[in-house]
């Protein structure tokens, strides 16, 4: 069913988990998916010893792609516009996190309707580790 301008407000919230404990193996596959080997997420002798984290520790791109596979299942495929992140914390092997879509605006342009949301993904801690904006066309 298509979002529909008509049905939300701003305020109105939507929110999902996108991952519960994540997997070392998710990261390393997401590696080579990506293409990006750095060491800091694929080495844990490397991240500990040279780099001097507690552990190898998520892709900032992969938070950001489990968090817009919880947009597109809010607004729909192919109705993202925008879509624009920052990664405000590390994400570790064992997190699970929880991203929240709040609408901002509902806007309507040229006879097009669209929705502006604040985007948020934490941890189980409460902690912020990616914050962002997305538009999306949206139904009258």
């Amino acid at each position: 069913m298509a979002l529909k301008a008509s049905q939300l407000k701003v305020g109105d919230t939507h929110s999902e988990r996108i991952v519960e404990d994540l997997k070392r193996t998710q990261i390393v596959q997401y590696a080579g998916a990506s293409g990006d080997y750095n060491p800091v997420h694929t080495d844990e002798v490397f991240a500990v010893k040279v780099a001097g984290y507690p552990s190898v520790f998520a892709h900032g791109m992969l938070t950001m792609g489990m968090t817009g596979k919880m947009l597109t299942n809010f607004v729909g495929d192919g109705r993202l516009t925008q879509y624009g992140v920052r990664f405000t914390n590390q994400v570790w092997p064992g997190d699970d996190l929880e991203a929240k879509a709040t609408v901002e605006a509902i806007r309507e342009e040229k006879g097009n309707y669209f929705v502006d949301l604040k985007v948020e993904t934490t941890n189980q801690n409460g902690v912020v580790v990616l914050s962002g904006n997305a538009s999306a066309r949206i139904d009258p």
